[in-house]
């Protein structure tokens, strides 16, 4: 087994190293006829010879009582993906039958947009007979009729209105908040959507969650629920200060209270501000005055800008290079769709540290690789022909999501043949033995609170925390970028999702409502999908060919919930998942269009060209996950699991000795000795246990199974490193507190250098974590080195990451037994719908109604003016 050293190993081929294997190295492990080492002990050049890549996955399995009766596939499994990088010039899917194409100023479209005719061109489905082979001759009849009456019901409970205590604020409420304040006296805020940095604005209002001990109170021991009261952001521009308000209580608020100090420690100066559409509108007259009038004749001759053809503005983030600076490189692209890759090679250094756009200037421009210290300048040099010029020309816009082939019919749908097994009422979701609450925060993004499997809690909260990334180039556009999501809003960019393409057909889809850099609050239609999902692999199985034979499975029937989020130039897709064997799983994958620079000398160091002129800059995504598990309660510990390998005697052959796998168990005391950083061995298995034991002695626990292929982060000593000091850690575990309420924070992105939340002090103090409500924060992501094939935009396969939550001894044994998707085929059983409902499919349903295709997703888009 010499091959399972290795992770990869590369060979050259050879006819007579076949396999890596054989069928005799069972019985003679000693010396077996095939010992791989041998394939590399040669060491022969591998420099233009025909190779094969030898690839070892898998995983370590320390058995638990929801292995009984037998093992489930979540979180067990392994491979590899073989991906194209630079093979194509482009992503090869552009030619995709399934690709869908959507503009505000299209009408229905069924050539670029197939799911728009989907309901007219499709009918009930005639599904074949079962049939199973298996024992040579289990067959169902296929019966012409159908019940569409025959509706199963799945619920194990019925709704209530428990779940309001952690609902989005209505319509209503956002108003009465934005009323409330802008009728106080003393605040002075601004009603105009574009107000000015001067002015004091309203820049957000989301809800403000309550105590977690008062939420606990109510919901487990009847008390009262607690006042409901939002967050409110303001920007006192007037004052150059932020502040952010408690308003309460709702409906009909009566108080602010300023929580700034409490919530941070320190007051927050106002150039730690998000850029506002106010801001955005200043910022760009003043680029056309100084830039644009000034350079025209230049940006006509290099980029064909006139007055029906501009360029677009993209900016790199944080806004310089120590606290109090707001100094933006503004990267310009090409006016088309897609836009981020097509730069110029243009950019413009703007100082607009003041609040009063007066004071603004700009510091430096970058014009093909060359810097210049003002517009002047540059007229100059270019003038002079001292400089290396950009010649316009006309290019194909190779970043465009239209179709390049027409539709070639439907991919498969899925279907509710009987009826969803799910249900929503108010943000309160019921699926079989699943039930929740869900919310959308504009910074934060996606959560879930109230996690409840058999009606007990496992989980108080699962939530987005942040979405990073850091960049390199050799151009200051994005040389500096280091991107923190939550800043203008995870959960802001959340647009309607596209029926039958970013979720299923048939999923049930809901509305959000936000407040943020506006002076209205908007619905956004649509935005969140919720979906029972079969994933098309069994949730475990077995056929017995040994002995007694029989075929027993369950089909892995999963619940969904799911939004996207378009940040930019990138789209993440963010997925909470349940399954019947009671665990949840948080995923995210990237998709989008990657960040890009124009090429100049220097470039390839920083990524790959992908297109004329166009390099796709090395980045990193982390992303931050909360998880609160509250098992069996709020007194838990958290613990590790992991193996080792000690040479034992073999008792029954004395002087004899083999190697033997050893559990090794530890409980972890204090949050310094649970920040489990990436770059170190963590043990394989982490777990927030009960001291409550199942039916086998053991404690009740459930495990944090991440899933990561994360880039390295940047190191502690780099001055911004404190903004997104939780990346540092693969998992941590700290002691809970109201005022540890996120990781990150809105004001973070631009001063990156002394940020508001520093996550390494929910450490620094080093608290017990022994019988105490914890909270695990977890890190994924993945290193992106774009590629060829990353043109148009990046596909999902390989980019993503998360974390699975499973019961490990939490139950006396898997509680999938009761899944109502079980079969059991014996071979002396006749058709037995009773232990194998998929006999009867064809008998027991019929065609499906289909709703109309719909799509709203333009109506909340940023709009400067």
């Amino acid at each position: 087994m010499s091959w399972a050293r290795y992770k990869v190993a590369i060979t050259k081929y050879k006819d007579e190293e076949q396999t890596s294997s054989c069928l005799h190295g069972q019985n003679n492990m000693w010396t077996p006829a095939v010992d791989f080492s041998t394939f590399i002990a040669d060491d022969e050049s591998i420099v233009n010879e025909d190779l094969v890549a030898w690839v070892t996955t898998g995983f370590l399995h320390i058995p638990h009582a929801e292995d009984i009766p037998n093992t489930v596939t979540v979180g067990n499994g392994g491979g590899v993906i073989l991906r194209p990088h630079n093979y194509f010039d482009n992503d090869p899917s552009v030619e995709s039958p399934d690709a869908v194409y959507i503009h505000p100023d299209s009408t229905e479209e069924c050539e670029n947009n197939k799911m728009a005719c989907l309901a007219r061109d499709t009918c009930g489905h005639d599904l074949p007979p079962f049939t199973y082979n298996g024992f040579d001759g289990v067959m169902s009849r296929t019966t012409p009729a159908c019940n569409s009456s025959h509706l199963h019901n799945a619920l194990k409970r019925k709704h209530d209105n428990s779940s309001l205590v952690f609902a989005d604020l209505t319509a209503g409420e956002y108003q009465q908040v934005r009323d409330y304040m802008w009728n106080q006296p003393d605040l002075h805020i601004s009603h105009d959507a574009f107000a000015k940095p001067t002015e004091n604005f309203i820049f957000m209002i989301d809800l403000r969650l309550p105590k977690k001990d008062d939420v606990l109170r109510f919901l487990d021991k009847g008390a009262v629920i607690p006042e409901r009261s939002a967050t409110v952001v303001v920007f006192h521009g007037s004052r150059a200060e932020i502040k952010e308000y408690s308003v309460g209580p709702l409906p009909n608020p009566k108080y602010h209270k300023d929580i700034t100090q409490w919530k941070y420690g320190k007051d927050l100066p106002i150039n730690d501000r998000t850029v506002t559409i106010g801001e955005y509108g200043l910022l760009f007259q003043f680029l056309h005055t100084e830039i644009f009038k000034k350079l025209s004749k230049i940006l006509k001759e290099s980029f064909g800008v006139q007055k029906d053809r501009s360029l677009n503005p993209f900016e790199g983030m944080p806004r310089g290079i120590q606290a109090g600076d707001r100094q933006t490189w503004v990267s310009y692209f090409r006016d088309m769709s897609g836009m981020y890759i097509h730069p110029v090679g243009f950019e413009v250094l703007v100082n607009h540290r003041s609040t009063n756009a007066s004071q603004w200037r700009v510091e430096k421009l970058l014009y093909n690789g060359q810097y210049f210290e003002s517009a002047e300048e540059l007229i100059e040099k270019y003038n002079g022909g001292r400089i290396n010029k950009i010649v316009y020309r006309k290019i194909a816009n190779y970043a465009s999501l239209k179709p390049k082939v027409k539709p070639t019919g439907f991919g498969p749908q899925q279907l509710y043949l009987q009826g969803k097994r799910f249900s929503v009422q108010n943000n309160q979701v019921l699926y079989l033995d699943w039930s929740f609450a869900f919310g959308l925060s504009s910074s934060t993004g996606m959560r879930v609170f109230d996690i409840r499997f058999k009606g007990e809690r496992i989980a108080y909260e699962l939530s987005v925390q942040e979405a990073m990334s850091v960049y390199g180039s050799i151009t200051p556009g994005v040389m500096l970028t280091k991107f923190l999501d939550s800043s203008i809003g995870i959960g802001r960019f959340a647009h309607e999702l596209t029926r039958g393409v970013d979720c299923p057909y048939t999923a049930v889809f809901l509305d959000t409502v936000r407040y943020i850099d506006i002076n209205e609050s908007k619905t956004f239609r649509n935005s969140i999908c919720i979906f029972e999902h079969d994933t098309g692999r069994p949730l475990r199985r077995h056929f017995s060919d040994f002995f007694s034979n029989s075929y027993g499975g369950v089909a892995n029937s999963v619940l969904v919930f799911r939004t996207i989020t378009a940040i930019g130039n990138y789209d993440y897709i963010w997925d909470f998942i349940f399954y019947q064997s009671g665990s949840v799983e948080a995923k995210v994958h990237a998709t989008g269009y990657i960040s890009s620079s124009y090429k100049i000398s220097g470039s390839l160091k920083y990524g790959h060209q992908v297109a004329e002129n166009t390099i796709g800059n090395i980045h990193t995504h982390f992303i931050n996950f909360k998880v609160d598990l509250d098992i069996l309660g709020v007194e838990n510990v958290f613990q590790t699991k992991d193996m080792k390998f000690v040479e034992e005697e073999l008792p029954w052959l004395p002087g004899k000795k083999a190697f033997v796998p050893h559990l090794v168990e530890e409980q972890l005391e204090t949050e310094e000795d649970a920040a489990l950083r990436y770059g170190k061995k963590i043990p394989r298995y982490l777990h927030i246990a009960s001291n409550q034991t199942n039916r086998w002695g053991h404690q009740r626990s459930y495990r944090l199974q991440v899933v990561s292929f994360t880039g390295d982060h940047l190191p502690d000593a780099a001055p911004e490193e404190k903004s997104m000091s939780w990346a540092r850690y693969k998992v941590a575990i700290t002691k809970y507190k109201d005022e540890e309420q996120t990781s990150s924070c809105l004001h973070g992105q631009n001063n990156m250098w002394t940020p508001a939340v520093d996550f390494s002090t929910f450490i620094a103090d080093d608290e017990s974590i022994v019988n105490e409500d914890l909270v695990a924060w977890v890190t994924t992501g993945f290193l992106h080195i774009p590629h060829a094939e990353d043109i148009p935009n990046t596909v999902t396969v390989g980019n993503g990451g998360g974390v699975i939550l499973r019961p490990h001894n939490y139950f006396d044994n898997d509680p999938s037994v009761e899944s109502p998707d079980a079969v059991y085929i014996h071979p002396d059983s006749t058709e037995e719908c009773e232990n194998n409902k998929m006999a009867c499919l064809a008998r027991d349903t019929c065609g499906h109604d289909l709703p109309p295709f719909t799509y709203n997703g333009f109506d909340g888009v940023m709009v400067f003016q």
